[in-house]
């Protein structure tokens, strides 16, 4: 999401905070992946970028024993 952001005029957390309604430490938690936003705010999150979601986030494979 960091580069996202970067990629988009330099897009600081606090601007991306205020475009999705949350605060700047939710910004920063989901980028230090310390916080796994609601479906709706990764939509908002994607949309605001004009990406697809699994685009801006990855589920971690599980691997099998």
């Amino acid at each position: 999401m960091r580069a996202l952001r970067f990629a988009h005029g330099e897009m600081t957390q606090a601007e991306l905070a205020e475009r999705i309604g949350v605060t700047r430490q939710t910004v920063i938690a989901i980028e230090q992946s310390r916080y796994s936003p609601s479906l709706e705010m990764a939509f908002k999150i994607a949309r605001l970028f004009n990406a697809r979601l699994d685009d801006v986030f990855q589920y971690p494979e599980e691997t099998t024993p």
